[in-house]
């Protein structure tokens, strides 16, 4: 197959390409999101132990009742404070963003913003 056919594999590909660069450190974690047509999903990642600190997604009880009659962009604002909300209380402050080959607009750059506005510095 030639070309960008496939906009799941595309966007795979774009992600292999982000990833040879951005990496987590236990410093300085990887913020990591997944985006699917109906929910988000954010994971703070320590890539050099392997393991998840924080995560959050619309999925989340937190989330689920206080949404109310929000749109997806307006649930990945609240996706984006409560993962830099646990973050912080597991003592992180600095994350390394990855978008996880989406482009940096829309739902991605609300749950950023969110981030950034609850205190995470990326």
């Amino acid at each position: 197959m030639t070309g960008d056919r496939n906009p799941r594999e595309a966007r795979k590909r774009r992600h292999e390409r982000v990833r040879k660069r951005v990496s987590g450190t236990a410093s300085r974690p990887r913020l990591c999101i997944f985006r699917s047509l109906k929910h988000i999903y954010a994971q703070v990642i320590d890539d050099s132990s392997g393991h998840t600190i924080a995560c959050a997604s619309t999925l989340d009880a937190d989330i689920e009742n206080g949404s109310g009659e929000k749109n997806k962009k307006g649930m990945a604002e609240l996706v984006g404070a409560l993962v830099a909300k646990r973050a912080q209380e597991k003592g992180i402050k600095e994350v390394v963003f990855d978008r996880g080959g989406y482009k940096y607009q829309g739902r991605v750059k609300a749950l950023a913003d969110a981030a950034r506005g609850a205190g995470l510095r990326f």
